[in-house]
């Protein structure tokens, strides 16, 4: 069986003994940091940018933009922590309370980080007297970029690998990755890089396609439709990367190793299909519903 090997690189980027702690820098923490900056100068750019808002006038001005930026990250971590703790391991964080702040451990979920973003979002534009609808394209536009990065990152932490596959590309990632492997495939654990697969898709491709509908088509003079796409298009990526990547363990087990939350007979949905269910019927809705301003 023809494989990738897994590239040998550190989780951490550089560490400094500083004595009394040591400082690391994590490929993770580059990720939210970088997708963040990207983010607001791109936010920027579209602002100072008179063609796009040939029928309506720009929702904010740069000083909102940079306030707007320090909600984002709040909502992203707290949002994307109690996101995990309430949507994968409920029953193991009330058990383990003192668990709950040690996010320097892992454990982000990406639809608690977008709902921590909208509130965030909403409660920053009420407090600004800021549109919403335009506000949130704007946000939507530079999502991807954020989407991108955090998935390489996991690509290089070796975690949320796929599920195991025969294919020439197929990874062999180290680790727990290697030790629950399946039965049928004894010499090496090749698995399907499902980190990729979402960068390409929900990262990638979603951004050009919202690049595209914004400085091309002219988007956002309808408040709320890349918005919609962005929505829409992130659920049905997750959805398809479902498909090849493995399930959390604690949905996994002999009976029910594809880890279904919703089973009948061989058929079943995952958690993470379950929760972009949503996400694909509110974000056509959004679009379909979307009027010149």
């Amino acid at each position: 069986m023809s494989y990738i090997p897994f590239p040998d690189i550190s989780s951490d980027i550089f560490s400094i003994d500083l004595g009394f702690f040591t400082f690391v820098l994590r490929w993770y923490a580059l990720a939210y940091i970088v997708g963040l900056i990207a983010g607001w100068r791109l936010v920027l750019r579209a602002l100072a940018t008179p063609r796009l808002w040939s029928t309506t006038a720009p929702p904010a001005n740069p000083e909102q933009i940079e306030r707007l930026l320090t909600w984002v990250i709040i909502g992203v971590i707290l949002g994307g922590r109690m996101g995990y703790v309430l949507f994968y391991q409920p029953a193991f964080f009330a058990a383990n309370p003192g668990q709950i702040l040690r996010v320097w451990e892992g454990g982000m979920s990406f639809h608690g980080g977008f709902l921590g973003v909208i509130f965030a979002g909403m409660i920053f534009c009420r407090r600004e007297n800021i549109p919403m609808l335009p506000m949130a394209d704007l946000m939507a536009m530079v999502a991807p970029i954020g989407l991108f990065l955090g998935r390489i990152a996991n690509f290089i932490n070796a975690e949320l690998w796929g599920r195991a596959t025969t294919m020439p590309w197929g990874v062999a990632f180290p680790g727990e990755a290697a030790q629950t492997c399946p039965p049928l495939i004894n010499a090496v654990c090749a698995r399907h890089p499902s980190q990729l697969y979402e960068a390409a898709l929900e990262g990638a491709l979603l951004f050009c396609l919202l690049a595209y509908v914004v400085w091309r088509k002219g988007w956002l003079d309808h408040p709320g439709k890349s918005m919609g796409l962005f929505i829409a298009g992130y659920g049905l990526a997750r959805f398809f990367v479902e498909f090849f990547r493995q399930p959390d363990a604690q949905f996994a087990t002999d009976t029910n190793p594809i880890g279904y939350v919703l089973r009948a007979g061989l058929l079943g949905i995952t958690m993470g299909q379950l929760l972009t269910l949503p996400m694909i019927l509110i974000g056509l809705w959004f679009i379909l519903r979307a009027r010149p301003a």
